[in-house]
């Protein structure tokens, strides 16, 4: 329990320290930016808000979700991860429209748009991208097996791929004098952001609908359970999740007649939640022991 307490404590420092370099360079790609008249500083900044954002719901929900259930809040504050990451895609979302729209506005009217000046953009990206494998090397260095960690991970490497478009956008506008390239940056970075709020998106959409997890097969589970010594028959069967990586599981589970003669019905329950533990990684299970044939008689009772 030491080693888990040592493992959340470190990685909320190194998401922490993660935040701090993210919304340093935000703000310095909203400043650059506006001194640059780069589109493709702006879409990265979007992106890096997004990924702020990320990196603080991480820290948050590692802090909240550590919190112990209420009589009120029985499944305790997991959740909240799953409401950032809802605002989270629609804000990334919001982004993309945002400057794909522009993007192509500055492409169909080159002589409408925005001077952008070369040195201050590839000197502003330059530090993003240089902070983004910082931020980057500080993340990798965390638990590899926290959900959050890999999430935030994934999120800075994104904006890093952002910052090397936005970079190759200078060079090109510095080398050739074609300012079209910025906006070609952007709608680079635009669809780097489109995947990633839509994948968030269909996860948190997942959770709330209390959707089967994509990585739990219902059927494989209730043959593990059923091939359990004294079990004859499993239905009812209910799996959701609280939030991402966490399944809840709950099953009616028909046992022989001397699970209960021989009162056995307290290792049955262990070998049960040993199995999903085991062979699901489901921590949160709950099985309603009943004597064989007694699905029948509920079905007589709720026709």
């Amino acid at each position: 329990m030491g080693h888990d307490h040592a493992h959340a404590a470190s990685s909320r420092t190194r998401l922490v320290v993660a935040f701090a370099i993210v919304a340093t360079v935000l703000v310095a790609e909203v400043v650059g930016a506006v001194l640059s008249g780069s589109l493709a500083l702006l879409a990265d900044a979007g992106h890096m808000t997004s990924d702020a954002i990320g990196l603080l719901v991480a820290l948050l929900a590692s802090v909240v979700a550590s919190r112990p259930a209420t009589d009120r809040h029985t499944f305790g504050f997991q959740r909240v991860e799953v409401l950032g990451a809802l605002v989270n895609g629609l804000l990334l979302g919001g982004v993309a429209v945002f400057v794909a729209i522009e993007a192509i506005r500055r492409l169909a009217d080159p002589a409408g748009s925005a001077e952008v000046r070369a040195i201050p953009l590839l000197v502003v990206a330059g530090i993003g991208l240089v902070a983004n494998i910082v931020a980057l090397a500080v993340l990798r260095g965390g638990n590899r097996g926290s959900l959050g960690m890999r999430a935030a991970s994934l999120e800075v490497f994104g904006d890093l791929l952002g910052s090397v478009a936005a970079i190759a956008a200078g060079a090109v506008i510095l080398l050739t004098g074609f300012v079209q390239a910025d906006a070609v940056a952007s709608l680079v970075i635009a669809a780097m952001i489109v995947p990633r709020a839509f994948w968030l998106l269909r996860d948190v959409v997942r959770v709330l609908t209390e959707s089967v997890p994509r990585e739990t097969d219902v059927a494989e589970i209730r043959t593990h359970l059923i091939e359990t010594p004294g079990v004859v028959a499993v239905h009812d069967v209910h799996v959701w999740a609280i939030t991402s990586g966490a399944p809840v599981f709950t099953a009616h589970v028909e046992c022989e007649a001397g699970v209960f003669s021989r009162g056995e019905t307290g290792a049955m329950l262990d070998r049960l939640g040993e199995c999903l533990r085991g062979h699901f990684d489901v921590e949160h299970s709950t099985f309603q022991l009943e004597p064989a044939g007694h699905s029948e008689t509920e079905e007589h009772a709720h026709p």
